[in-house]
């Protein structure tokens, strides 16, 4: 793997209710996922796909108070079964001193 795009933004989700016994991969409330761009390992694929739309809005210069939410960069999302309740905390990183998100590194070439 050669990873050479600067990420931007890290994610946080924590399951803030939900019982294990209810979700096939045994998520429960407690549960925390530290994420950038990448499907973290454990999470349940159904889900991410509807958390990772989420994450797109942030990165692309939204913010959630457009849905209704009191922090522009925080929200709860049921799973994609709804038997887990997430928190979902968007962080910005890699940034400069005035906020500007960190240039890439160099492109690896086509071999």
């Amino acid at each position: 793997m050669q990873k050479w795009c600067t990420e931007d933004w890290q994610f946080e989700l924590t399951a803030i209710e939900g019982k294990a016994g209810h979700c096939r991969l045994g998520l429960e409330k407690g549960d925390k996922f530290v994420f950038s761009y990448e499907c973290p390992a454990g999470m349940c694929p159904k889900t991410m796909i509807k958390v990772y739309t989420w994450c797109e809005v942030i990165r692309c210069g939204g913010d959630f108070t457009y849905r209704g939410e009191k922090e522009k960069y925080e929200m709860d999302i049921p799973c994609a079964d709804g038997c887990i309740q997430f928190h979902l905390k968007a962080t910005p990183i890699n940034r400069d001193k005035n906020g500007k998100p960190l240039p890439n590194g160099p492109r690896p070439k086509d071999e």
